[in-house]
C-alpha cells in the first residue's frame, strides 16, 4: 500500500506548479553533488512538463533547469566515456599507477 501511495505522490500531473519547480530545482542542485544521474532523471522526467504542456508561470524556470540538467548529464557522459577509452587503451603503458587505479588487474600484458 505504501508503494502505491509513494507512486501517486510523485505523479507530476497531480502536483502544483510551484512544487514541480521546487522538485526540478532540487534535482538540478543535487546533481552537483557528483550525482549526474539525477541530472539525467531531471531532464527526462520534466522534459514533457517544460516543452509540451500549455504555458504557465513556472514553466520558463523548469525549462531552464531541464536544459541545464541535460547539458550537465551529457558532459558527464562524454567525460566518463573519454576516461574509460583512455584508461583502457593506455593502462598497460601506465604501469604501477594504473594498477593502483584498477580494481581488477588484467593478465596477459606485462
Amino acid at each position: 500500500m505504501s508503494l502505491n501511495k509513494s507512486i501517486k505522490e510523485m505523479d507530476l500531473t497531480k502536483m502544483k506548479n510551484d512544487k514541480k519547480l521546487y522538485l526540478c530545482r532540487w534535482y538540478f542542485h543535487a546533481g552537483f553533488l557528483i550525482l549526474p544521474f539525477l541530472w539525467c532523471v531531471n531532464a527526462v522526467w520534466f522534459s514533457a512538463e517544460a516543452f509540451w504542456k500549455p504555458p504557465y508561470e513556472e514553466q520558463k524556470q523548469i525549462k531552464k533547469y531541464v536544459v541545464l540538467s541535460a547539458c550537465g548529464a551529457l558532459i558527464w557522459i562524454v567525460a566518463l566515456i573519454s576516461w574509460i577509452v583512455v584508461f583502457q587503451t593506455h593502462r598497460a603503458e601506465w604501469g604501477a599507477a594504473a594498477d593502483r587505479m584498477s580494481f581488477i588487474i588484467p593478465t596477459g600484458i606485462p
